[in-house]
């Protein structure tokens, strides 16, 4: 029993010295950040470092036309946030929840894949990238030197998540769902880690890879950080109230995390379902083209560019999502002319999405 009790001793006192080993090393190992901080929650904005998007000297008005809607106590108990509502461009509903305030920044998840199709669009607009056709190998020739089926894949494919490359979810802390959210450098995550499973257009298979890619893509095409990008081409154009951020991956590499990284109060993210509801102009000017915001929130599958679409979306009345992991949405809903957004700590048993359609439903016309 002595010797059982001296080896027991002798593992714990390993394994505190690995998980202390680990905890020193969370600044620059994916593996390390993964064990020590566990699953994914919304305080990671404070553990990632991020690099600032700047809000502009204009911010686009939205005034206040309050409704009683009768959710308050819904909402709090369900780990929700932030809650806005707009209908035909007023604020008729803006509560905070659980610790969350109107000045606060929110992390969004995979919203963030959403604002990637935007950025996205802008520089296919600006000639920057020549169009949705364009193979991911023009910009990134070192895939085909890895592997020739790469020249395959085009941007519409990482856009569309058809892009037939191997993702597995499963497997903490070893698997691409990790790799891709904890990785300490995701530009070699993106270059090396990718492999093709199948020809590009197939099928639908939600990947993170996808957006890490599109992120290469811009920063190359561009040649700008993706979050100095979206200041100039998005952010401060669209007439955000307050400076954003994008977490990065570390403080050595300094890439965006494109799958999830968008940090926003919850009135600029309802500004940015407003500029989609608005075909892509803001307090009058136009920050994306009409023709860009109608390919990426219409088709005939669940997922359109970078956006969700619902069987409203596909019979042809336009309510699509940004949807992100813990329920952060922001809901589109054109027959209605509204913009729902939630943000919370948890989803908490509710689909968001299709709660935050039906609020839309039930405003007054």
């Amino acid at each position: 029993m002595r010797r059982l009790g001296l080896v027991f001793l002798a593992l714990v006192a390993l394994a505190g010295a690995l998980y202390g080993s680990a905890h020193l090393m969370t600044g620059s190992s994916g593996f390390a950040r993964a064990v020590v901080w566990g699953e994914s929650d919304i305080d990671d904005r404070h553990r990632f470092p991020a690099r600032e998007i700047e809000a502009g000297a204009y911010v686009w008005r939205l005034p206040r036309a309050p409704a009683r809607l009768g959710l308050d106590g819904f909402l709090e108990r369900r780990s929700t946030r932030a809650f806005v509502v707009l209908h035909h461009g007023r604020v008729v509903y803006e509560r905070y929840f659980n610790g969350g305030s109107r000045e606060e920044l929110e992390t969004s998840f995979s919203v963030a894949k959403s604002f990637v199709s935007t950025l996205i669009g802008i520089a296919i607009e600006e000639g920057a990238i020549r169009g949705l056709d364009e193979p991911v190998t023009r910009r990134l020739p070192e895939l085909e030197e890895r592997d020739p089926r790469f020249a395959r894949i085009s941007i519409r494919d990482l856009l569309s998540m058809s892009s037939g490359l191997r993702y597995e979810e499963d497997g903490m802390p070893w698997s691409d769902d990790t790799v891709t959210y904890y990785g300490a450098d995701l530009r070699d995550v993106a270059l090396e880690n990718t492999e093709v499973d199948q020809d590009p257009g197939l099928g639908f298979h939600y990947n993170n890879f996808n957006p890490l890619l599109l992120g290469l893509i811009l920063e190359r095409a561009t040649q700008m950080p993706v979050a100095d990008y979206m200041e100039t081409r998005l952010w401060r154009p669209m007439g955000a109230e307050a400076d954003g951020s994008w977490s990065l991956d570390s403080e050595g590499s300094g890439f965006e995390k494109m799958e999830s990284g968008v940090n926003a109060r919850a009135r600029d993210l309802a500004r940015y379902g407003l500029l989609m509801l608005r075909q892509g102009r803001a307090h009058g000017r136009r920050v994306v083209s009409p023709a860009w915001v109608r390919a990426a929130t219409t088709g005939d599958g669940p997922y359109g560019l970078g956006w969700w679409l619902t069987p409203r979306s596909r019979a042809g009345q336009e309510a699509f999502l940004a949807r992100g992991k813990y329920g952060q949405v922001i809901a589109v809903d054109r027959a209605n002319d509204a913009v729902v957004v939630r943000l919370g700590s948890d989803e908490a048993g509710v689909d968001w999405g299709t709660l935050a359609l039906e609020v839309a439903g039930d405003l007054d016309p």
